[in-house]
């Protein structure tokens, strides 16, 4: 809580000296948490609604017959106002158990393409991956999902993925 003094002056039409009136605001801090984790899995970029030259020319080796593999970098950034009884956004121990659910869970050591029903009709690229990981963190943060800000999704050390929720 920050304190305002209104004090008026000697000559003013708004406020006479006899006035004086202290107010409590409420400022509201808003700070950002982020938390990162790191899985593995393999996929083959290719499109059904592409023949086989055309995904070829496309995705290159990423369309190799036997798939490839990443080990993948997660960012959950979440924006909130600071609790004043608690003193946080989140029990970052909820967060924890969110990303456990909506992302180690279903996607570390697994096939994107076999193991996870969201690419049954999706190219597994991981632009479709981080909105992927968008809906089921929201999922599992449930009433607390308007707090998540941003998804970032590190594909390799020099792609990087991002979404907000647009």
């Amino acid at each position: 809580m920050a304190e305002v003094q209104l004090v008026g002056e000697e000559g003013r039409g708004d406020l006479g000296p006899q006035y004086e009136k202290k107010q409590k605001l409420d400022v509201t801090k808003i700070a950002y948490m982020k938390r990162k984790v790191s899985f593995s899995a393999a996929h083959r970029l290719w499109s059904r609604h592409l023949s086989d030259e055309e995904n070829e020319r496309l995705y290159g080796k990423c369309f190799h017959v036997n798939g490839h593999g990443h080990n993948y970098t997660v960012e959950a950034t979440l924006r909130g106002e600071i609790d004043p009884s608690t003193g946080m956004i989140l029990n970052i121990q909820d967060l924890k158990t969110a990303i456990q659910i909506a992302v180690t869970d279903p996607l570390d050591h697994k096939n994107l393409d076999l193991d996870v029903p969201f690419f049954k009709d999706r190219v597994s690229t991981t632009e479709n991956l981080v909105v992927y990981i968008w809906e089921q963190l929201s999922e599992a943060l449930g009433d607390k999902s308007k707090l998540l800000y941003e998804v970032c999704v590190h594909e390799t050390d020099n792609n990087t993925f991002i979404y907000r929720g647009e």
